[in-house]
């Protein structure tokens, strides 16, 4: 499926089908008016309505504003994809909306049939978007041309980390991981430094190596970078990278292990970012660092009741193995701190349930000391069309962590605040002077869903890239 933006208003593109948009107001002016209420059509959100006589399938929008129109193209592109045209137009609905226009395409169509025996083929294989603005008018190509293929390398490389979460943890391990990041590497201008079992003795890395070591799959610390001359900022990105959870010896419920290849969703939301920045060309160095890791259950098993010595040198009483990804992250935080003086420190991870107790499966949860840099990446998150909620850290839920054995515990005493006191064990790992320079971004709610929503099909959602990259353009302006 080939997308192009045409210099030309929709009405003079030929295609064999095409996609318009209705508020409830245009719908009252609209030539179809009598037929489209006929058919019940009432111009609600994401409603669809196939106008065969005239080629058109027409799609119901709040507004013609981007989180509408992105999901309703979603919308109209799925209902599309079931018919067999090939050629279909759609307009750019001005230039303040062709991002969502062309994410919504993208994003919209994205399918994962990587182990069917028999895919279904997409009979579309050209979308022509009319650059013209809201009232059909011609607008500025160049200018709009810009802003249409920064959005397909965003949405692809969204797509990029969907497939990647995806895929089952029989093809994704933490070496295969390892390759993934090498060959993005060697694609994409990057250089890549994988740390072996040995390599992550050798840095003291011990409570990485506990959460692994019952895994034929050794764990493998991933650092990708991307470094532009004279370079803005120095950002790096931290992701979890638990290829697959267990549980570990304190074993998630049965029902409670489907899915759990999603639990690499943020070293995956990572390897995406790291490729949208560098196909943007962004003026920003960025380092993307990946904690790859397999739980697993043998009679290696870490248990409850070890203590762990961390690469920061602070000890973690264990008192459940399926708290598994901050002990992961605490050390790759540690290691990323040490390697790297940015300006920013961000880490990914679907680390928590409590936080979609908190926020809901729909929005990422945001912790940190700074609250500008929460603000910005939220501000950042809503143009981007991905949903940010706040949790805020206190010293009440900090000593539900306190251990009588060891520096910290892993869990909190108290089933409250999950989320927080989580955000807040990874705090312990934040060095003084990157205090308000850190953010957590929880996204165990959005990562992935087994109910399509907005422009997210079932499977993993990508969350986390556009917003990350939308900040990332807002540091270069």
């Amino acid at each position: 499926m080939k997308l192009t933006l045409e210099n030309n208003i929709y009405e003079n593109i030929h295609a064999d089908f095409g996609i318009r948009f209705l508020t409830k107001e245009s719908l009252e002016d609209d030539l179809h008016v009598t037929l489209l209420k006929s058919a019940g059509f009432k111009a609600s959100q994401d409603e669809t309505c196939l106008l065969l006589e005239s080629k058109t399938i027409v799609c119901g929008v709040k507004e013609l504003k981007s989180d509408s129109l992105r999901s309703a193209t979603a919308t109209a592109i799925q209902v599309l994809m079931k018919h067999t045209h090939k050629r279909v137009k759609i307009s750019a609905c001005g230039i303040n909306n062709i991002k969502a226009i062309t994410e919504g395409l993208i994003l919209g169509s994205y399918t994962f049939e990587k182990y069917k025996s028999e895919p279904k083929e997409c009979e579309i294989t050209d979308i022509l978007i009319a650059a013209e603005d809201k009232d059909g008018n011609l607008a500025e190509y160049e200018n709009m041309k810009n802003f249409f293929e920064a959005a397909k390398i965003i949405a692809t490389a969204t797509n990029f980390t969907r497939e990647l979460v995806n895929t089952t943890p029989e093809d994704i391990y933490p070496q295969a991981m390892a390759e993934i990041a090498l060959d993005l590497a060697e694609r994409n201008s990057l250089t890549c430094n994988v740390l072996d079992e040995k390599q992550l003795q050798e840095q003291g890395m011990n409570a990485m190596l506990a959460v692994g070591r019952a895994s034929r799959h050794q764990p493998r610390l991933i650092h990708l970078s991307y470094k532009p001359e004279n370079p803005l900022h120095v950002i790096s990105l931290v992701g979890k990278g638990l290829t697959y959870d267990s549980g570990g010896l304190s074993l998630k419920p049965a029902a409670s292990m489907v899915t759990m290849k999603m639990d690499k969703a943020g070293a995956c939301a990572v390897l995406g970012m790291m490729k949208a920045v560098s196909e943007l060309g962004l003026p920003i160095e960025v380092h993307g660092f990946l904690g790859a890791a397999e739980n697993m259950v043998d009679s290696n098993s870490y248990k409850p009741d070890d203590v762990l010595k961390s690469k920061n040198g602070k000890t973690i009483e264990v008192r459940n193995t399926d708290a598994e990804g901050r002990l992961v992250l605490a050390d790759v935080l540690s290691y990323a701190q040490q390697e790297v003086e940015a300006d920013y420190l961000f880490d990914y991870a679907t680390l928590t349930g409590a936080c979609m107790v908190a926020l809901g499966q729909y929005t990422i949860g945001i912790m940190g000391h700074s609250h500008k840099l929460k603000h910005d990446i939220s501000r950042a998150a809503s143009k981007s069309g991905e949903l940010t909620g706040g949790l805020p850290f206190n010293e009440h839920l900090k000593k539900l962590l306190k251990s009588d054995i060891a520096d910290i515990s892993n869990i909190s005493s108290k089933p409250y605040g999950g989320a927080i006191t989580a955000g807040l064990f990874l705090d312990n790992f934040i060095d003084e002077d990157m205090k308000e320079k850190w953010l957590h971004f929880d996204i165990a709610g959005p990562a992935y869903t087994e109910t399509p929503w907005d422009c997210n099909v079932y499977g993993g959602t990508g969350a986390g890239v556009r917003m990350s990259v939308k900040f990332l353009e807002n540091l270069c302006k």
